[in-house]
């Protein structure tokens, strides 16, 4: 009977974990920054709901510039009439009528809404 070599020897494994372990080593850190730039984006899209809602409840109680907010009230022009959850477990900062909503992020840095529109 003439047996044959079937399976692998320890070598070839080794190459095989080896290659694997490069490709996860360079793909990890992307997968991280793609989360991270996710994260932000969806805080920044939250920030400029937030910001909307400040907007439009100060125009119909017919708020100035500086003018305190009423987080309760404001919600209440934001879909879901709630303040939106940060992706990065931070807290949102609504701020006085005339300035931006913040994000006090703990996962994602901090950052500002910066305003305008696009």
């Amino acid at each position: 009977m003439n047996k044959k070599n079937l399976g692998f020897t320890l070598v070839e494994i080794m190459i095989v974990v080896a290659i694997i372990g490069l490709l996860a080593a360079i793909a990890i850190p992307s997968f991280v920054k793609a989360r991270n730039t996710s994260q932000q984006n969806a805080c920044v899209n939250n920030l400029r709901q937030i910001d909307g809602g400040k907007e439009q409840w100060a125009m119909a109680d017919r708020q100035s510039d500086g003018a305190a907010v009423i987080t309760a009230s404001v919600n209440e022009y934001i879909k879901g009439n709630t303040t939106p959850e940060c992706p990065g477990a931070g807290t949102y900062i609504y701020g006085n009528i005339g300035s931006n909503p913040a994000c006090d992020g703990v996962t994602v840095t901090s950052h500002v809404f910066a305003g305008g529109g696009a």
